[in-house]
């Protein structure tokens, strides 16, 4: 498959893609660079990760590779979780208790997937009743 994609990079140096969707989407190739990364995989997290890498006192405008190197780290991190979580809990599903149980011994990761778990239920409990009292106005 490797030997695919580099035939592919060699046939293709990407200039066509750039032209393609620049005149799909009326992107200029910077755009279209910033989105996609190394693989022309689409960046998921970049708007998000460069306003964490902000808070956390890096530049207002973080290298472009400074970014794409956390969000594949970010990335790699995900896919290892969910790959042990589909191991440790039932064949094909992920569940909430699966990662709980592998961040277990690691307090801080624990304390916090507990503390977003407070919250969502905090939240859904507040939607309701905020539904609750519209349709009853109504």
């Amino acid at each position: 498959m490797a030997a695919a994609d580099d035939s592919f990079d060699q046939q293709n140096d990407g200039d066509d893609l750039f032209q393609y969707e620049e005149e799909e989407t009326g992107e200029t190739q910077s755009e279209v660079a910033i989105t996609t990364g190394t693989g022309g995989r689409k960046r998921l997290f970049s708007k998000e990760l460069r306003c964490m890498m902000y808070g956390f006192g890096d530049d207002q405008n973080p290298y472009t590779e400074s970014v794409d190197l956390l969000e594949d780290l970010v990335i790699e991190f995900i896919t290892q979780m969910t790959q042990r979580a589909m191991e440790v809990g039932r064949s094909g599903r992920v569940q909430v208790e699966d990662v709980m149980y592998l961040v277990r011994k690691d307090k801080r990761k624990y304390a916090r997937v507990h503390d977003l778990l407070n919250m969502n239920e905090e939240l859904k409990k507040a939607r309701k009743a905020f539904d609750e009292v519209k349709y009853a106005g109504v």
